[in-house]
């Protein structure tokens, strides 16, 4: 049985069911501290490191993205897809010529002989990957144990789990950034951040959304602190006059921070004198970072990823030493229009990843940020005629000096759609949905390890990774330095 995991009962476990508890009376403060001092326990930063998480909703077309170049390879890829004769774009497919310009040369050749190359609109990524700054990782997905495509058509589910509600967006969504469906409450990204609380001056900064509300970024203790492209989100009754006066703004600026001693509203308070603060901090630390690195106009990504830069650039005025980022592109739910809104929408993430890591050069801390793709799932190889359907696992990519870049890391997947289950298709599910060979566990074990996060700390962040090892199914991809 995978649902209850008595080895998942750990320290962290723990402490969430005592803070849920103690809501209820006076177990809080005793549940606190002694989350303060666990998370203490975990790493002290020395030097500063941040994780930034690119979310694509809507699931990409990995087929479209990452996409595979040599001859008997993309001869499938072309079939499959609706190509024209000797090798041209037609249907959902890609002409093999213009993907030349953006051909992927890893220093460790692939086995086969197998090429990739990147969507042609993505030629800032291509550049960062052939010098070393990015690398790819294949085919990568929810999963709850190491699948092939009989156990996954099994009946056997207690023996052979699957992630919850497969190719829901939502739920997706939500097993990507939190390993559990819609609803989940603790995101991975959060989980990290609670090990780095005690490492920053100020642990509201620990998680920082620009992208709106999102589970990935909610710990147990940390909270996810959203900006806006503009900087901090203040509240208008504090920072403006009201109804055009200085004394109503002054009389509500201390009604709503004053102590009181009904707990609510005193607890109302609190939360909004700690937002004020936070403000004003953001707000002062953002107004001595300029940057000269450009960043591409008329692109939503670019504006997020660049105010991260700002606050990465302000790390030291937010007494910051271990960060983690979310910022997200939509659009990407293409079941029609594919060979017309892709490009885009990759064209967007590459100009936007590409600044953003020139930017870390700019501000001296390029080997210290790391940026990493998701999507809610991969899509099918094959075509519905003007688009592609929700998929299963998928192609990404991590952004940084810190990357073991120029290289491909996982198994490189067949190209086809054969519902036969042979030994060399067994990570297809039906119409070229990839059955991951590699879980978002592992990915994500990856980067924590990385960022500070120790062996025994890892199976509290990741649920399902005491699942996963041996030379099959890795639980470090060696894709970081």
């Amino acid at each position: 049985m995978h649902l209850l995991q008595p080895e998942l009962h750990t320290r962290r476990a723990f402490l969430r069911r005592s803070t849920q508890l103690g809501l209820a009376g006076t177990a809080l403060p005793f549940a606190l501290n002694l989350a303060a001092m666990g998370e203490a326990a975990a790493f002290t930063a020395t030097d500063y490191k941040a994780l930034v998480c690119v979310f694509l909703y809507g699931g990409n077309d990995y087929a479209n993205t990452v996409i595979t170049y040599d001859d008997d390879s993309y001869n499938r890829y072309n079939t499959i897809r609706g190509g024209g004769s000797g090798q041209t774009a037609g249907g959902i497919a890609l002409a093999k010529a213009d993907l030349t310009p953006t051909l992927l040369t890893p220093t460790t050749a692939l086995p086969g002989g197998r090429q990739y190359a990147l969507h042609p609109a993505m030629a800032g990524l291509t550049g960062l990957f052939n010098s070393g700054k990015a690398a790819v990782q294949l085919n990568v997905g929810p999963l709850v144990v190491p699948l092939t495509r009989t156990q996954y058509n099994s009946a056997d589910r207690t023996t052979y789990p699957i992630p919850p509600k497969l190719f829901s967006h939502n739920d997706q969504q939500s097993v990507w950034q939190s390993s559990s469906p819609e609803g989940s409450t603790v995101g991975w990204g959060g989980n990290i951040g609670d090990l780095a609380l005690s490492s920053n001056g100020n642990s509201l900064f620990t998680c920082i959304s620009v992208t709106g509300n999102a589970v990935f970024l909610s710990g147990d203790s940390a909270l996810q602190y959203q900006v806006s492209t503009n900087g901090a989100v203040a509240i208008n009754g504090v920072k403006n006059n009201v109804y055009g006066s200085s004394a109503v703004r002054t009389a509500l600026t201390s009604l709503i921070q004053q102590g009181s001693t009904q707990t609510l509203e005193n607890e109302y308070n609190r939360v909004t004198t700690r937002a004020v603060t936070a403000e004003s901090q953001i707000t002062s630390g953002l107004s001595a970072v300029t940057l000269a690195t450009p960043f591409p106009s008329n692109n939503s990504l670019a504006n997020q990823m660049k105010m991260v830069a700002r606050l990465i650039g302000a790390r030291s005025a937010l007494g910051s030493k271990r960060q983690v980022f979310m910022v997200s592109l939509g659009g990407f739910d293409l079941h029609d229009n594919l060979i017309a809104q892709q490009p885009v929408l990759m064209q967007r993430v590459s100009e936007a990843m590409t600044a953003f890591y020139n930017a870390t050069i700019e501000l001296g801390v390029a080997d210290k940020v790391t940026a990493f793709t998701a999507s809610d799932f991969g899509r099918t190889l094959s075509s519905n005629g003007d688009g592609s359907d929700h998929g299963w696992g998928g192609h990404h990519l991590m952004v940084g000096g810190a990357v073991k870049g120029k290289a491909f890391y996982g198994k490189a997947p067949p190209v086809s759609i054969t519902n036969t289950a042979d030994a060399n298709d067994q990570w297809h599910v039906g119409q070229g949905r990839l059955l991951p060979s590699t879980s978002v566990d592992q990915y994500a074990a990856t980067l924590a390890s990385w960022f500070g996060v120790s062996n025994s700390e890892l199976a509290g962040v990741l649920p399902n990774l005491s699942h996963f090892g041996g030379a099959d199914y890795p639980t470090n991809l060696g894709f970081m330095a």
